[in-house]
């Protein structure tokens, strides 16, 4: 499930194989961009932006672009050696392949796949909150941005990309059961919204350079989460019945303790 170290990771995988390459031929499969030709570019930068990534490229005497994609939940980019098997995944799934002298980097289902001016990158990106991956991470002014509406259930909030870049449904109920916080608090009752936020920037974190995405500690088939996706399975603290309810803003799946988690519940019907 694509979150914010998945994206991160993605984008240093993509700098490995074509960062300093120069692009020989583009192949566009989206009607949108079917005429157009990256040719004699080069990558200059694989990069991210919360959920957003960003291959930043350059071509002498022409202003830089950004070929601009997101992941959201089942996009991926893989990348291959030139005259390698593209076995990825399904070749009607591709959107992209960028062909260099060195690899060759296959984008499938894609979603927001664009090219625009580097300097216009803001336009798809300038919204977002403080980046959990970013370098210029900043606990404070993600605390802001989630109580401008404190009335908001903080498991919404979360959520909500221009409060805070790259947390998903997993780091959302990862955070929230170890912080021992109902999904359904009011962001304004909730105790210690920076330890909060730090949490989630500590979990995303220590997921960086690999895939798997773990929060116990554990990298053991099945022990890597508290509760997400566990709904029917004892609490791993006090084997209380793991929950799940489908609502809130956009109808996403929460997961909590109802032990560990105590106060607000989620509405009925």
């Amino acid at each position: 499930m694509p979150e914010g170290d998945t994206v991160w990771n993605t984008a240093r995988l993509l700098g490995e194989a074509i960062d300093g390459r120069t692009i020989a031929r583009s192949d566009f499969r989206v009607p949108r961009l079917a005429t157009a030709d990256l040719s004699g570019w080069t990558v200059a930068e694989s990069a991210c932006r919360g959920k957003h990534l960003l291959l930043r490229l350059e071509r002498e005497g022409r202003d830089p672009l950004t070929l601009h994609s997101h992941l959201r939940m089942d996009g991926a980019w893989r990348t291959y050696r030139p005259g390698e098997r593209w076995s990825g995944r399904p070749a009607h799934l591709i959107r992209v392949a960028l062909h260099t002298d060195a690899a060759v980097a296959v984008g499938y289902h894609l979603h927001e796949l664009d090219i625009v001016p580097t300097r216009e990158e803001a336009r798809l990106v300038g919204h977002l909150g403080p980046d959990l991956m970013g370098a210029d991470w900043d606990a404070a002014e993600a605390v802001r941005r989630l109580l401008a509406r404190p009335e908001r259930w903080i498991a919404d909030a979360l959520l909500d990309q221009r409060n805070l870049a790259g947390i998903g449904n997993l780091y959302k109920a990862e955070t929230l059961f170890l912080r021992g916080v109902s999904p359904w608090t009011p962001t304004g009752d909730v105790t210690d919204l920076t330890a909060m936020v730090e949490r989630a920037h500590a979990l995303m974190n220590s997921n960086r350079g690999r895939f798997t995405q773990v929060t116990t500690g554990s990298l053991r088939r099945g022990e890597t989460t508290w509760v997400f996706e566990r709904a029917g399975q004892p609490c791993r603290r006090c084997r209380t019945v793991v929950r799940r309810w489908t609502g809130g803003d956009n109808d996403r799946i929460t997961y909590w303790c109802p032990h560990c988690q105590p106060g607000a519940l989620p509405p009925r019907g």
